[in-house]
């Protein structure tokens, strides 16, 4: 199931107070990508979602480069924790 934003922030942060790291973002990122597949599902021609959706996968795929660059260590720690492909 779909997990809420404060558990998702709850367990990739860094420290207490962080809402905006690399890997937090790419959790975030991840819950919304889940929702717009759950929702194509239902509503397959939904062109304008499409793009949010191509859009989101385009962002964390950054997140992802860039996370993998500056901290190997917390990459596969985010791959590993959200269950996502190399």
């Amino acid at each position: 199931m779909i997990k809420k934003k404060t558990e998702t922030i709850k367990t990739l942060a860094i420290h207490d107070k962080d809402v905006g790291s690399a890997e937090v973002q790419v959790g975030l990122l991840t819950d919304k990508i889940k929702k717009l597949s759950e929702h194509f599902k239902k509503f397959k021609k939904d062109k304008h979602s499409t793009m949010g959706l191509t859009k989101s996968v385009n962002r964390r795929k950054k997140l992802l480069a860039y996370l993998k660059k500056k901290n190997t260590e917390s990459y596969n720690k985010v791959i590993k924790q959200l269950n996502l492909r190399k």
